[in-house]
C-alpha cells in the first residue's frame, strides 16, 4: 500500500498591530508588528489554524516573518540625515568609516 502525502505548516497574519516599526533584515524595506495565525494545510486546503504566540515583525516586500530582536533599526526620517551618504550604510543605516568599502556591521558593499 502506498501512501501519497502533500502538506504542510503556514504562517499567516492576522492583525496588523503597528506599522513601520523595523526594517526587514532580508531585504531592509520596512516591516509591520502583527499578531499571526500558524495554518496547517493539507493539499493546498487549510484545515486547521492556532495563534502565533508572540508578535512578531513582518516584511510585505518579501512576506518574511522574523522576531522584533532581530530588526534593524527603522530609517530616519527623509530630510532629517545628520551624516551624509557615504558615510552611512545604505543597508543598516549604521555610520562607517570613510576608508571602509564594506560595511563591517552587515558585510554589503559600500
Amino acid at each position: 500500500m502506498f501512501f501519497f502525502f502533500v502538506g504542510g505548516i503556514e504562517q499567516q497574519v492576522r492583525q496588523v498591530l503597528k506599522s513601520g516599526v523595523g526594517r526587514c533584515i532580508n531585504c531592509s524595506s520596512r516591516t509591520d508588528l502583527v499578531e499571526y495565525d500558524k495554518v496547517l494545510k493539507l493539499f493546498f486546503v487549510p484545515v486547521w489554524r492556532w495563534p502565533g504566540k508572540d508578535p512578531l515583525l513582518f516584511c510585505q516586500n518579501c512576506k518574511f516573518f522574523f522576531p522584533q530582536s532581530y530588526s534593524l533599526p527603522p530609517p530616519p526620517p527623509n530630510g532629517d540625515a545628520t551624516l551624509p551618504d557615504a558615510l552611512r550604510c545604505r543597508f543598516c543605516q549604521r555610520e562607517v568609516a570613510a576608508e571602509f568599502s564594506f560595511c563591517p556591521y552587515c558585510g554589503s558593499e559600500l
